[in-house]
């Protein structure tokens, strides 16, 4: 258990720094959308790789907050 709180540590650190989440929001992400952030942030998304304007209004019309 060490160990993971360890590495959640750092990674709510760089979440932080680098994205500027607060920890609830760092808490609140999966590990999936956590290391899509942390995948584009080093520029290895390809273009394109995105969801469109109409995909984009529907996930926010879901999900306002």
């Amino acid at each position: 258990m060490t160990r993971f709180a360890q590495a959640a540590g750092r990674l709510a650190g760089v979440a932080g720094w680098l994205l500027g989440w607060r920890p609830d929001e760092f808490w609140r992400a999966t590990p999936a959308e956590l290391a899509a952030v942390l995948k584009a942030a080093r520029g290895d998304e390809a273009p394109g790789d995105g969801v469109d304007g109409r995909e984009l209004a529907r996930l926010m019309g879901a999900m306002p907050d």
